[in-house]
């Protein structure tokens, strides 16, 4: 199908962004990767009155050091994110997740702040930036302000970001020598993962002293599975201790049942997946 007609802006700054955001147009979307809007687009699952699109804006691009955190800009892209050795030293986890985002054709046009602020339960990148303590830099008319990851995913498909806000980047702590992966499950290629595990490892002396695991599609935001943290604090980094504190990976936890497996089936994921993740994160 085609979309219906709709005004287009790309401003090119952030502060044009806004005010296109403040125009008197009946329905606007912000288009930054597209690849979850155009498709709603083409259905017609939904119609706005204007468009803007981000990708003009040079500031919202790019992957920086700012000392002990690395700065991600919001359209900044998936194949970015997953090639940085910046990313890769300081935050090996959220490298890992990105480079199983769907395909390289997705990846090259896809962006980090697209995909967190759609907020699909689903998609591969919010768990890892819950998991790794990310701040998310939102602007508004008000200024600018910072939400943690906890508070920024707050319901299917809804965060903190405002109808007249953007998310312009995210704050990642570095996770310097810790080891980072992200097991997910599909049934096909390139599909929505049924359950995935982004997981974050500190080992030191064969012990691990820290532990952040999240979960992927096993609620309506991304959870974290602190009963698996606590459990594996202490620990020595073999199988047998990680799949012990792997059996609480579904405390706390709300799965959906789909087409693609109840939510019993997709708690007993949770604990393999997370069994594996952190085996691959601990280096095991």
């Amino acid at each position: 199908m085609i979309p219906a007609a709709f005004d287009y802006a790309a401003p090119q700054s952030v502060a044009d962004a806004l005010e296109a955001l403040r125009s008197d147009a009946e329905e606007i979307k912000v288009l930054a990767g597209g690849q979850s809007l155009i498709p709603v687009l083409r259905l017609r699952l939904a119609a706005p009155t204007l468009l803007v699109d981000l990708g003009r804006i040079a500031e919202l691009h790019g992957i920086s050091d700012d000392g002990d955190t690395l700065v991600i800009g919001a359209m900044t892209t998936h194949h970015e994110v997953a090639t940085s050795s910046l990313v890769a030293e300081h935050a090996e986890l959220l490298a890992k997740a990105a480079q199983t985002v769907a395909d390289p054709q997705v990846r090259h046009r896809g962006t980090l702040g697209g995909a967190l602020v759609h907020a699909d339960p689903a998609g591969d990148l919010p768990a890892p930036a819950l998991a790794l303590g990310a701040e998310f830099v939102i602007v508004g008319p008000q200024g600018e302000r910072t939400v943690a990851a906890a508070d920024f995913f707050q319901d299917l498909f809804a965060t903190a970001v405002g109808e007249d806000e953007l998310l312009t980047k995210v704050r990642i702590p570095k996770h310097t020598a810790w080891g980072g992966h992200y097991e997910k499950f599909t049934r096909v290629a390139q599909q929505w993962s049924i359950v995935a595990v982004a997981a974050a490892v500190k080992a030191e002396g064969g012990t691990i002293s820290e532990a952040r695991v999240a979960l992927t599609n096993m609620g309506s935001t991304p959870i974290r599975a602190t009963a698996v943290e606590q459990a594996l604090v202490g620990q020595p980094a073999t199988t047998e201790a990680i799949k012990a504190a792997a059996e609480h990976a579904d405390q706390g936890t709300n799965p959906p049942t789909d087409t693609n497996g109840d939510a019993d089936y997709r708690r007993h994921l949770a604990k393999v997946l997370t069994g594996r993740a952190v085996v691959s994160a601990a280096g095991v």
